[in-house]
């Protein structure tokens, strides 16, 4: 996959990430019902909505890294071994920062 191609997932991702992380936050910020049987229903949906929050805000951490990677030249190496990652990962995996040996 060419640079470009890659950044422009990099970036589609990042802003389908943006939007996700925005529209749970604006959920947070609705008032909540008076009901107490729906209050309960609306407190085990916040702790899914919070827990999709945090993998959505590492995700975005992850995919902003490895956009700084591709501008530095050093997208695609491992971080542990600094070997190349092979691509068919970064097709699956554009944000990962080790080869699968180093991953697992």
């Amino acid at each position: 996959m060419s640079k470009q191609a890659v950044q422009a997932s990099l970036l589609e991702k990042k802003e389908q990430l943006e939007t996700r992380i925005s529209a749970i936050k604006a959920d947070f910020k609705k008032g909540r019902s008076q009901d107490f049987a729906e209050q309960a229903t609306e407190s085990e949906n916040d702790q899914v909505l919070d827990e999709i929050h945090q993998e959505s805000k590492v995700e975005l951490a992850q995919v902003n890294k490895a956009l700084l990677h591709l501008e530095e030249g050093s997208y695609g190496y491992c971080e542990s071994c600094h070997e190349a990652i092979h691509s068919e990962r970064l097709s699956v995996l554009p944000y990962a920062v080790n080869c699968v040996n180093c991953a697992s």
